[in-house]
């Protein structure tokens, strides 16, 4: 249920944008501030979603944050005397 609010309020944004290209307040500053609030809320969501579909195993292998085990080190040869 997360994942697709998630993407609703991901795609809304970006709905607000086109609505900003196609009244032409692109050209503004209001309208260029309004377009980098708008995709910064976009990212957030879709950030958000990506997290939650990891979560999921939906995209793939989930590490649960484990880095690889090292590899076995060797031991060093004994000195001649």
């Amino acid at each position: 249920m997360m994942l697709i609010l998630s993407l609703v309020l991901a795609v809304l944004p970006l709905l607000g944008i086109v609505w900003t290209l196609m009244n032409g307040m692109i050209t503004t500053v209001d309208g260029l501030f309004l377009s980098l609030i708008l995709l910064t809320l976009s990212g957030v969501f879709v950030l958000n979603a990506y997290w939650e579909m990891r979560d999921q195993g939906l995209l793939g292998a989930k590490t649960g944050g484990k880095a690889a085990p090292a590899p076995a080190s060797k031991t060093p040869a004994p000195k001649a005397s």
